[in-house]
């Protein structure tokens, strides 16, 4: 995992609550695996041809991608709309910057993110 898990903690509880609230970063809107709650979680979303791509910067272990791909999907909240997210699926260092559009900043080596989650949109 590259970043260490205690710092996802603490996103949790204090950075994400912020960022929410704030409304300026995009939120995944996923269901939990076991418990059914729904879960907001904002989150860098990189808008690519016919999806959404992710950056996962705690690892593909973290319990929203875990969600979203036991759900097979998810909606985000995205400049002022909620768009559906279908087809989650891993995508490897590789796929995910040939997909990213030139002008976005690749993450920093030093994070050594090598796993990405891409989504398609829903179509309807």
């Amino acid at each position: 995992m590259p970043m260490p898990k205690w710092w996802g903690h603490v996103n949790k509880k204090v950075f994400n609550r912020r960022a929410i609230a704030g409304g300026k970063w995009p939120v995944l809107i996923h269901v939990g695996r076991v418990s059914g709650a729904t879960y907001r979680t904002p989150l860098d979303a990189h808008p690519v041809d016919g999806g959404y791509l992710f950056v996962l910067v705690y690892g593909s272990r973290s319990d929203w991608v875990r969600n979203v791909l036991a759900a097979g999907g998810a909606r985000l909240r995205v400049d002022g709309r909620e768009v559906a997210l279908a087809a989650p699926r891993l995508v490897g260092r590789d796929e995910a910057f040939r997909a990213l559009p030139a002008e976005v900043a690749r993450p920093p080596k030093v994070l050594r993110i090598t796993e990405f989650l891409r989504m398609d949109l829903a179509a309807g």
